[in-house]
């Protein structure tokens, strides 16, 4: 019935997202707003968009990090981007990018490979909020020690702290790398490609999707992705038995894919 209601009123599908992920996050909404009633709840979803968007950013999963899991991003500096150099000018996509932490990690290991210059980042996500907040490019301080710890671990070339400004509680990534960077929503249930990419990142998303929806998403990236190019997911995701696994080869241990001609 929400649901419905979200996709009719606003076009937002859920429908296929994972059911019990769905009924933990309403659940944790409706606790934390205290309706009077359900029905007083769907009213007021209905009736505001405020109150949809609000909904829409609590559904939308937006637990991320700045190099998330090093060692994945070490295989991305070995493997993926000594590749990327042949290429004249690097499209990337991160999709799903909530509040951006991994957009500008791409971006610091594009600049030490001295790349930035001629990539464009893409970040992409369903709830405009969190795009707002990456488009700022401005975190807390008290997770910068364990942003420093993965860089480190991922093979970081310098100081970390070379690539941000800091003032009391906050911290503000340096805008050169936010020039290389267009933050833009995109709904991975309904909208389609929108350009070529050389390296797609979609990590720890598709976990909240069932089985259909992880396979049409899966060939919107296939049908997104250059001959050659890579497909980055999370630590929990697979290609595996998906329409577009045969086309595909993985590179080492970590979750990096390569589609083949």
């Amino acid at each position: 019935m929400l649901l419905d209601d979200m996709l009719e009123i606003y076009g937002y599908d859920f429908t296929e997202y994972s059911k019990a992920s769905l009924r933990r996050r309403i659940q944790r909404i409706i606790i934390n707003d205290k309706p009077a009633s359900f029905a007083e709840f769907r009213y007021r979803l209905k009736n505001s968009d405020a109150y949809f968007s609000h909904i829409v950013e609590e559904i939308s999963v937006n637990v991320t990090e700045m190099l998330r899991d090093p060692g994945f991003y070490k295989a991305i500096v070995e493997k993926v981007i000594p590749v990327l150099t042949s290429y004249p000018f690097i499209r990337i996509w991160h999709a799903g990018c909530a509040t951006g932490e991994e957009v500008y990690s791409m971006a610091i290991l594009l600049r030490e490979a001295g790349l930035l210059h001629k990539s464009l980042i893409y970040g992409t996500d369903i709830n405009p909020a969190a795009l707002e907040k990456a488009r700022q490019g401005i975190f807390p301080i008290e997770q910068l020690q364990q942003y420093s710890r993965n860089y480190i671990a991922a093979g970081g070339k310098n100081d970390f702290s070379d690539y941000y400004t800091s003032n009391y509680r906050l911290v503000k990534f340096d805008e050169s790398l936010a020039k290389k960077m267009v933050f833009s929503t995109h709904n991975l249930v309904t909208d389609s490609s929108f350009n070529s990419f050389q390296l797609i990142f979609c990590r720890n998303v598709m976990i909240y999707f069932d089985k259909k929806l992880q396979d049409r998403v899966l060939q919107l990236f296939d049908s997104s992705l250059e001959h050659f190019g890579f497909l980055a997911l999370g630590a929990k995701e697979s290609i595996r038995f998906s329409p577009i696994a045969s086309n595909y080869s993985q590179i080492g241990r970590e979750k990096i894919w390569r589609k083949k001609t």
